[in-house]
């Protein structure tokens, strides 16, 4: 995403986020064509004043940096909006009239960008992502960046991110041109499905995950679990409510009253696989969406990552939706990433995608 505060400058580049008083960064250096990773980390303020976390973030060498900042999910809006008919100069005024009904503040209090759906080749009806940041959240940030002395050239968000990151692994498997869809968890509040093919983002859907899903045992209820105790996907109704994709909504368990129960739904192990099952339902049901929507584009994998639990987390899915689910590990294809093993790489990781930014694009 472009903003207003473009400068350009060279040496290392420092891509960072500023969210819930927490600050992650990753800071790399030129190496050929691209980045090396030099570091990441995170930085959380706690009961500091923003002085003293300025004072701690210089001590660690992050001033006067050339930097970029993605905004985390919770800072924005991520909306699909069809296309309107005007010139291209004119569609960011249009949509913001349009999404004007959508937004969960003033128009005057929003900071508006859009990005077309897609590589804009789809028949029919042509659609645009519309990212809508309030702007005390693009103030707050820059704040700090002045109080750091960074020159910031690019404010990015995390579904693009994602796309990049997911853009790097299907290339490197010979890929790069089908669809692919990427389900990230990084922390443990949301999970972000993204499905891109040749590098442009076509579909993007956020998921709550119930309270603890991260320290659940996903599937060790598997044996226990009645085999019909979930609602075939095919039989859900897809909501349409945003230009065909449903964004944030806490779906209701599928699972009928009359298979709750019983001695085996109180265990611990058996309570986690009924809870963890609804991730599983709205996966399934978003891949399902997008086999009947662009069957131009049939999906040619899926990818996930949970931090330590990523190979885990693909192992489950696999067995559950029924293809082969691998882990989006970017580490061999970024020099110096750090290996998602620690909470702080994986809230990390998603700021490697930024790094991976290709400077033609509008988003």
């Amino acid at each position: 995403m472009r903003w207003p505060w473009q400068r350009k400058s060279s040496g290392d580049l420092l891509i960072v986020s500023w969210a819930d008083q927490t600050l992650a960064y990753l800071q790399a250096r030129p190496a050929g064509k691209g980045y090396e990773v030099t570091r990441v980390g995170v930085e959380r303020q706690g009961i500091d004043s923003r002085e003293d976390l300025v004072h701690r973030l210089q001590a660690l060498g992050l001033k006067g940096l050339r930097t970029h900042i993605m905004l985390r999910p919770e800072q924005y809006q991520f909306l699909q909006i069809d296309a309107p008919a005007v010139p291209p100069e004119e569609l960011r005024s249009a949509a913001r009239y349009q999404v004007r009904e959508l937004v969960d503040a003033h128009l005057d209090d929003i900071t508006l960008d859009v990005m077309r759906l897609g590589d804009g080749q789809e028949k029919g009806q042509a659609h645009l992502f519309v990212v809508a940041a309030k702007s005390a959240v693009v103030r707050d940030a820059m704040a700090l960046a002045e109080a750091l002395h960074w020159d910031v050239s690019v404010i990015d968000v995390q579904e693009t991110a994602q796309r990049n990151l997911q853009s790097l692994v299907a290339q490197s498997e010979g890929r790069l041109e089908r669809a692919t869809a990427a389900l990230v968890l990084t922390d443990n509040k949301q999970a972000m499905l993204t499905i891109s093919a040749n590098e442009e983002l076509y579909y993007t859907r956020r998921l709550e995950l119930q309270e603890g899903f991260m320290t659940m045992a996903w599937g060790q209820g598997d044996a226990a679990a009645p085999t019909e105790s979930y609602t075939p996907v095919s039989e859900y109704v897809p909501d349409y409510s945003v230009g065909g994709v449903a964004y944030g909504n806490d779906y209701s368990d599928a699972r009928g009253a009359s298979a709750v129960g019983g001695a085996a739904a109180n265990s611990g192990a058996q309570a986690d696989y009924e809870r963890a099952q609804r991730l599983v339902v709205e996966v399934q049901r978003s891949l399902d969406l997008w086999e009947r929507s662009w069957t131009q584009l049939p999906l040619a994998g899926v990818r996930v990552f949970a931090g330590a639990r990523s190979q885990e987390l693909a192992e489950w899915l696999s067995r559950e939706i029924g293809q082969t689910v691998g882990v989006l590990d970017a580490t061999p294809h970024l020099k110096g990433l750090t290996p998602a093993d620690t909470a702080d790489a994986a809230y990390c990781l998603p700021l490697a995608g930024v790094l991976l930014r290709t400077e033609g694009r509008t988003l």
